[in-house]
Formats: C-alpha cells, sequence, structure tokens
C-alpha cells in the first residue's frame, strides 16, 4: 500500500474528507448554540381554566436549555407536565425565535382515595381542589375502571334523581355506592352482574323504596345481593327485621 501512489492518494483524500465533515459538523453544532438563535417568545395556548399561562411561561423559561435548534422538546414537556393540573402538553418550534405551547388540564371527576383526584378519563392526578366531588375508593390501579363505572351507575340512577356522592371498590372486587342528598342512600351491589343489579333496582325504585319514602319511612340502605331482590334497612326501626323486597 505504502508503494502504490494510487492507494496513497485514495487514502488522503478519504482523510481529507472526513476532516471536511468533521469540521462542517462543528460549524454546524457552533452555529446552532449562538445567542441569534435564541428562543425569545414563548406562546401558550389552550382552554386553561386551573393553571396560570404566567406560570407556565415561567417554568418554560427556567427549564429552557439550548437554542431553536438545540432545545429538548422532550425535557421542556416533562417538565410543564408535572405542574399541577396540566394532563398533556405539545411543543412546536416557529421560526425563527418562537416555541408554541399547547396545554390540556386534567377535568376533575372525583376525589381518589383521600390522596389524589381522579380526571374524567379515569387517570390520577395530584392538585389543590376545594369544590365539591363524588369520592371514589379502590385498589390501586383502579381509578380508570371506577370512573368508567361512575358514568355507568350514575345514567341508570339518573331516572330515581340519584346522584352518587361515593363509589368503593373493595379488595375483593365488591362495590358499593352512597347517594347524595337530604335522604342519602348506600347501595350495596356486591361483586357479580353489579350492573344488571343496579338496573332492576331503578325499574322498581319508585314502587319499593319511593314509595316508602313517600310514605314517610325513612330508607337508608340497600342491598342488592339477592338473585331475585334486595333488601332494605329502615334506620329508625333498628330493633325489627330487614325489609326484603322483590
Amino acid at each position: 500500500m505504502w508503494d502504490s501512489p494510487r492507494d496513497l492518494r485514495m487514502l488522503a483524500m478519504s482523510l481529507t474528507l472526513a476532516a471536511a465533515v468533521l469540521l462542517a459538523c462543528g460549524a454546524i453544532v457552533w452555529t446552532a448554540r449562538q445567542p441569534v438563535f435564541a428562543l425569545r417568545q414563548v406562546i401558550v395556548d389552550g382552554n386553561l381554566a386551573r393553571t396560570s399561562r404566567a406560570h407556565l411561561e415561567t417554568v418554560i423559561r427556567e427549564e429552557l436549555k439550548g437554542t431553536f435548534f438545540t432545545l429538548s422538546l422532550a425535557d421542556a414537556r416533562a417538565s410543564l407536565e408535572r405542574v399541577p393540573w396540566v394532563k398533556s402538553v405539545a411543543l412546536r418550534r416557529q421560526w425563527p425565535d418562537r416555541l408554541e405551547v399547547t396545554v390540556v388540564e386534567h377535568q376533575p371527576l372525583a376525589r381518589w382515595n383521600d390522596t389524589a383526584l381522579v380526571d374524567t378519563e379515569g387517570e390520577e392526578f395530584s392538585a389543590d381542589f376545594d369544590g365539591e366531588l363524588p369520592q371514589f375508593t379502590g385498589p390501586e390501579g383502579s381509578s380508570s375502571e371506577l370512573a368508567t363505572r361512575f358514568r355507568e351507575f350514575s345514567a341508570t340512577l339518573a331516572p330515581c334523581a340519584l346522584t352518587i356522592a361515593e363509589l368503593q371498590l373493595s379488595p375483593r372486587g365488591g362495590w358499593r355506592l352512597r347517594t347524595v342528598g337530604s335522604a342519602a342512600l348506600s347501595i350495596e351491589l356486591g361483586r357479580n352482574e353489579a350492573s344488571e343489579r343496579l338496573s332492576r333496582y331503578a325499574a322498581y325504585q319508585q314502587r319499593t323504596v319511593g314509595a316508602l319514602v313517600r310514605a314517610g319511612t325513612a330508607v337508608d340502605y340497600v342491598d342488592l345481593r339477592y338473585r331475585n331482590g334486595f333488601a332494605v334497612r329502615v334506620p329508625e326501626a333498628t330493633t325489627k327485621p330487614t325489609r326484603k323486597m322483590g
């Protein structure tokens, strides 16, 4: 090889080309890092009800590391998604110096195990909220299932003018709910055929429990864990047997 002028020329050309490529890459990286390409505008968009745009802009500017070309969108997105109420973030560079940020907030559905909140898609998140929300209680990782059941059970009870205040899923899979109002009612659904049992109760509620309430008899508990009926508890009649209806 060293005795071949042709091979030496080829080697020299290869080394020259490699050096040129390295120099070009270095020049591009150096240019991309120059202040002239700094991001100077941050535009925050989205229907924000609980998140401050000013706070989001502050977080972005504090976390911005790089220029229009070198900014890590993944890092910026991760920083924003740690802000309370922020569900998801989409980021887009807009030439020459603007960063557009579209934010989607969590929409609260319920409180979760006294430690967090659940949004309308069943996702858990942490944020401060002073308003009234139903209470969900269940095993870890079951918030999505509770959100789905809450919508289903609420629709079933709507014709009875009953609103769910609490929904519980036991570790063994049993369902229980409590309604809100002057005559709060606890309803035991059990583990099997919970939807069918609640639908059956809703179909007969006006002729059974509703009739008792209209007659002045308070009912605070309904047990639906019966094949062909359900039982009720009358609080003032603690010494009397539970009435079974069906």
